[in-house]
């Protein structure tokens, strides 16, 4: 890994939406589209994923999914290093995979 990586976070949103009406549902998957429009990518259905390189902020997409939380949705934000992502055990369809890289630039939509 590189010296300038070091620093880098991976930012976990993970959620629990209301589902159970035609509404629900309807503000479940625009706030996924959200995540989707801000740059986060889905790790699985309700926990989204983006890597921040050192000296980024995500205050304003935090502001934004937090303005734009479904009611009576529970959603929580996490920052956890680069070092501590790569050392995650991970299995798929019950065998070992292996982690995701960081990616290698910024994306710009």
């Amino acid at each position: 890994m590189a010296k300038s990586d070091e620093n880098g976070m991976w930012n976990l949103v993970l959620f629990d939406l209301p589902v159970k009406t035609r509404e629900q549902r309807r503000c479940a998957t625009q706030f996924r589209l959200l995540l989707l429009d801000l740059g986060w990518s889905m790790e699985q259905f309700s926990v989204y994923v983006r890597y921040i390189p050192t000296g980024m902020s995500v205050v304003p997409e935090v502001q934004e999914i937090k303005r734009r939380v479904p009611a009576q949705g529970k959603v929580e934000i996490v920052g956890i290093t680069d070092r501590q992502w790569s050392k995650a055990i991970r299995f798929f369809n019950a065998e070992p995979e292996l982690p995701s890289e960081p990616p290698a630039q910024l994306t710009i939509f």
